[in-house]
């Protein structure tokens, strides 16, 4: 036994994907075979169990039950949005000496990492041995230091399978069509888009990401061009679009989201008891101070509108890909599911190691002769928290569009293998 004798807590945090739960599932099936760890304990919905004292036992659960759950999308545990102040952490830790849990592995994003860092730090603090690991977790994709992250390979196979689909919807009934993905501060799931493309003139034919500023007058000329040229366009627009695009903001710079215009130009005419308190204009912000982008689909409407009141093209049209992106499940990435649950085991396996302290499992990517292989490290948790990164800048063209060589060689792998569609020897359109 090298680590401490004691208990383990593990919980959920942020959106759900659809292999999230293969983490959660690996890390219990990884703790049973450690004997340093006497019971782990799952706080429901995340944070907010923790500090409501919520947990629930986990090495009693059956095996085939466990094995259900691992393929189930989702947070089996609940999840939370909840940023916790400093006082609330200390609670947490409080309830974690009476409870003698020795180890805490949180799954999430880059708000969890700086959850799970506060924690520790009141630990360490003590000189209380606490092993801290963060799992992560994310469909953005915009987790630093990781090559990629589990849950991004299955949202990206259900935009490409959405693109594919609606490439072939906007060949039959040829028109605009406009669609949101999710991704605040990075382009990666949208990008996955081109993945769609499976014939040189398959859409998307226009695609906008958070990292690019987006100027109104631009997509219209973008739209008119690919209009003339093909006679329809299809079009992927990340939720995170803004005026000034990511790589131009200062570090305490908010971007203006385009998504937070509707106010400025549509009247919404409802009985007065219906209509917001206050001032209807508010924009929504989570705990950690985020702008609520996702769940409406004011974006794909305002672009729909601008879109129609400024060129002559009858059918335009919009859909707001929205929360299946997350958990859908016919859509799961086998490697992506078998990453997910790597992480999981391998943090287990790294916080009962001596002298281990605190860290986020990271993936490196490796080149084996030309085959497609992973392996994880520890990076520390301040190298994980708080910030995100962007799409990488020189995987864009001089067009200014995506490198499609550069993006599939690194996407390829991660999504798998995808529906191909037909065409007739000789095109009829």
């Amino acid at each position: 036994m090298v680590g401490p004798k004691g208990n383990a807590v593990i919980g959920q945090s942020g959106g759900p994907t659809a292999v999230i739960n293969r983490s959660f599932i690996g890390a219990i099936i990884e703790a049973r075979k450690h004997g340093e760890i006497l019971e782990m304990f799952g706080a429901r919905h995340g944070i907010q169990g923790m500090l409501n004292n919520e947990y629930v036992p986990l090495f009693v659960q059956p095996n085939f039950v466990l094995k259900q759950i691992s393929t189930t999308p989702a947070a089996a545990l609940g999840s939370v949005r909840h940023k916790p102040s400093k006082e609330e952490c200390s609670r947490i830790f409080e309830n974690f000496k009476k409870m003698n849990v020795r180890y805490f592995f949180y799954i999430g994003g880059n708000d969890s990492a700086e959850t799970a860092y506060i924690i520790n730090s009141f630990a360490a603090g003590e000189g209380y041995d606490l092993r801290v690991v963060h799992i992560p977790k994310t469909i953005d994709n915009d987790l630093l230091v990781t090559d990629h992250c589990p849950g991004y390979g299955s949202a990206a196979k259900y935009v490409a399978c959405a693109f594919i689909g609606d490439n072939e919807d906007n060949r039959a009934l040829k028109g605009v069509k406009i669609n949101i993905v999710m991704g605040r501060n990075a382009g990666f799931l949208t990008a996955a888009s081109i993945l769609g493309k499976q014939y040189p003139k398959d859409g998307p034919h226009l695609v906008y990401m958070p990292e690019k500023p987006f100027d109104i007058d631009r997509f219209l000329k973008d739209v008119e061009s690919t209009y003339k040229e093909h006679g329809r366009a299809l079009i992927a627009v990340s939720e995170g679009i803004n005026k000034q695009g990511n790589y131009s903001l200062n570090e305490d710079e908010k971007p203006d989201y385009i998504s937070t215009w509707l106010n400025s130009f549509v009247n919404i005419n409802l009985p007065e008891k219906y209509m917001p308190k206050g001032d209807s204009k508010a924009v929504e912000l989570d705990s950690h101070g985020n702008v609520s982008l996702s769940g409406t689909s004011m974006l794909g409407d305002i672009l729909t509108f601008i879109v129609k009141n400024n060129l002559d093209i009858k059918r335009v049209r919009a859909d707001t890909l929205g929360y299946p992106q997350r958990s859908f499940p016919l859509a799961i990435s086998e490697v992506d599911a078998e990453e997910a649950y790597k992480v999981g085991v391998d943090a287990v396996i790294a916080s009962v190691q001596k002298n281990f302290d605190e860290g986020s499992i990271a993936i490196r990517r490796l080149d084996d002769y030309g085959d497609y292989g992973i392996e994880t490290f520890i990076t520390p948790l301040q190298s994980v928290q708080r910030k995100t990164k962007d799409f990488p800048e020189n995987w864009f063209a001089e067009s200014g569009g995506i490198d499609e060589r550069k993006f599939r060689e690194y996407v390829n792998p991660i999504v798998g293998e995808l529906p191909m569609s037909g065409r007739f020897i000789k095109a009829i359109f």
